[in-house]
C-alpha cells in the first residue's frame, strides 16, 4: 500500500479508542470529540486560530452531510403527530394490530418487513415507512421501542444493506475494486449475509427477551400516551378515507422507486415530500380553525424533535468525518500523495502488516472492513476492502469473491447503521430512543455475528 502513517494517523486512532472507551462506559462523547477535532486541527494547520475554526467548520460539514436525514425524520415525526391527533393512525394500524399478538411476533414481523422493503430502496426510507405504521402496534403488544429500533436496524441497515442484492450498489463498488464481476460478489455474499443476519438477529432477540423478563426493558407508559395508542377518538368519514389513501401513497412511492430506479437520497426525498403532502391534507381536514398556522405548528414540532435527537450526534459525526472526505473539505490537502484518507490509510497499513494465509486473511478483511466502517457511512471504505481482498487472494491463491464479500459485510454492518451511533439515527429517531443506547444494544450481537461469519468464511476460502 506504501502509505506512511503520520502522527496525524496515530492521533486520530488514539481518539477513536478514547471515544469507543467513553461509549462503553456510557458517558457522553461530545467533549472527547471536540478535543479530538481541535488536536487534529493543530496537527494539520499548526495554527491556533485555524484549529479553533476547524471545530466550527467540522460541525457545519457534519450538519450538511446529515441534513437530508434530519429533515426527513423531522417531517415524518410531524406527519405522525397530526395522524395521531386526528385518529387516522388508529384506523391505519387496526388491521396490523389484529395480526401482531405478542412482542416476539412484532420483532420478527417488523424486521422481515424492514428487510424486504430495504432491498428495493435501501433502509433510510424504509425506516420511515415501517416505523410510522408498526411502531404503535409493537408498543401496544409489549415490545419496547428499543426492540422495534433493533429490529428495523439489524434487518434493514444490517442484512439488507450488507447484501444489497437488488440495487447492488455495494457489491458494484467492491467488485470493481477487486477486479471481479458483480455477480461473483453477490453469489459469495449470500451465505455470509444470511449467516451474519441469522446469528445477529437471533442473539439480539435472546438478549431482548431476557431483559424484558427481568423487567429492565419495558414499554414506558408515556410512550403509549404520546403515540395515542389508548386514546379513543370520534371517527369522521374523512378519517377512513385518509387511512386508505396514506398507505396507497406510500405504495406508489415504492412503485416509483422501482420503476424510476430511485435510490438513496432520491428515494428519501420522495418519501419526505409525500409525508409533507399527507401532513398538509390531514391538518386541513382535522383542524377547522387556524389550519394554515397548524401546519406550521406541526412542522415546528417535527424540527424540534429532529434537532434535539441529532444534537448529541453532530460532534461525534464531525470528528469521524475528518477520517474520510471531510478532512480535505474542511482543512484541505494535508495528507501525502496517494493517501485515501486517515481511516483507509490505517486499514491499508493493517492489511500490509500481517502474514497471509486463509484464516488470517479472513480475520484481517473483517477487521479492515470494520475499521473503514467507523466513519459511519458504511460505503466509503468498501472499495479498500475490495482492493485488499484482491491482494490477499493472490497471496493465498483463492477466495477473492469470499474475501471481498466478507470485507463488504463487516464495513456495512459496522458503518452502515448498526454500531456507529449517527449512522443508526433514522431508526432511533423514529422510535424516539437514544441512538447510543441502540448502538450499545447492537454491539454484542453484531460482534458475535462477525465472529461466526468470519469463521464460516475461513472454511469457504
Amino acid at each position: 500500500m506504501g502509505i506512511e502513517l503520520l502522527p496525524l494517523h496515530w492521533t486520530y486512532l488514539l481518539f477513536v479508542f478514547l471515544i469507543l472507551g467513553v461509549m462503553i462506559f456510557r458517558r457522553d462523547t461530545t467533549l472527547v470529540c471536540i478535543i479530538g477535532i481541535f488536536v487534529i486541527g493543530i496537527l494539520t494547520t499548526e495554527s491556533l486560530t485555524l484549529s479553533v475554526g476547524t471545530i466550527f467548520n467540522s460541525f457545519v460539514f457534519a450538519i450538511s452531510e446529515l441534513l437530508g436525514t434530519i429533515l426527513v425524520i423531522s417531517i415524518i415525526v410531524a406527519m405522525s403527530k397530526v395522524l395521531t391527533d386526528s385518529g387516522v393512525n388508529e384506523v391505519m394500524i387496526g388491521p396490523v394490530a389484529k395480526m401482531i399478538k405478542s412482542p416476539g411476533f412484532a420483532y420478527w414481523i417488523i424486521g422481515i418487513a424492514m428487510m424486504v422493503i430495504s432491498w428495493f430502496f435501501w433502509p433510510s426510507p424504509a425506516v420511515a415507512l415501517v416505523g410510522a405504521v408498526l411502531l404503535p402496534v409493537a408498543l401496544r403488544v409489549g415490545l419496547p421501542a428499543l426492540g422495534v429500533a433493533m429490529a428495523m436496524n439489524l434487518f434493514g441497515h444490517g442484512i439488507a444493506l450488507s447484501g444489497d442484492f437488488i440495487i447492488q450498489g455495494a457489491p458494484a463498488i467492491t467488485a470493481g475494486a477487486a477486479g471481479i464481476p458483480v455477480g461473483d460478489v453477490v453469489s459469495a455474499s449470500v451465505p455470509l449475509v444470511f449467516i451474519m443476519g441469522a446469528v445477529t438477529t437471533i442473539t439480539a432477540f435472546w438478549f431482548l427477551r431476557r431483559d424484558m423478563k427481568k423487567g429492565t426493558l419495558r414499554v414506558e407508559q408515556n410512550q403509549l400516551v404520546d403515540l395515542n395508542v389508548e386514546k379513543k377518538v370520534k371517527r369522521q368519514p374523512w378519517i377512513a378515507w385518509m387511512a386508505l389513501i396514506i398507505p396507497v401513497l406510500f405504495l406508489l412511492d415504492v412503485i416509483a422507486m422501482i420503476s424510476f430506479n430511485l435510490q438513496g437520497g432520491d428515494a428519501t426525498s420522495l418519501v419526505g415530500g409525500t409525508a409533507v403532502i399527507i401532513l398538509t391534507l390531514t391538518t386541513l381536514f382535522h383542524h377547522k380553525q387556524l389550519r394554515m398556522e397548524k401546519i406550521t405548528e406541526y412542522l415546528i414540532h417535527g424540527f424540534q424533535f429532529g434537532f434535539k435527537v441529532f444534537g448529541p450526534v453532530i460532534p461525534i459525526a464531525a470528528f469521524f468525518y475528518l477520517g474520510d472526505s471531510g478532512l480535505v473539505k474542511i482543512i484541505g490537502e494535508v495528507l501525502p500523495a496517494g493517501s485515501q484518507g486517515i481511516v483507509n490509510d490505517l486499514g491499508a497499513a493493517l492489511a500490509a502488516s500481517v502474514p497471509l494465509n486463509a484464516p488470517i486473511g479472513a480475520v484481517t478483511l473483517t477487521t479492515v472492513g470494520a475499521i473503514t466502517g467507523l466513519d459511519g457511512s458504511g460505503f466509503s471504505g468498501i472499495a479498500l476492502t475490495g482492493s485488499i481482498a484482491h491482494l490477499f487472494s493472490q497471496a493465498i491463491g483463492t477466495g477473492i469473491a469470499t474475501l471481498t464479500a466478507l470485507g463488504q459485510i463487516a464495513a456495512i454492518w459496522v458503518g452502515g447503521g448498526t454500531l456507529v451511533p449517527w449512522a443508526l439515527i433514522p431508526a432511533a429517531a423514529i422510535c424516539n430512543v437514544d441512538p447510543f443506547d441502540l448502538a450499545r444494544r447492537n454491539l454484542v450481537p453484531v460482534l458475535i455475528g462477525l465472529l461466526v461469519t468470519t469463521v464460516v468464511a475461513m472454511f469457504l476460502l
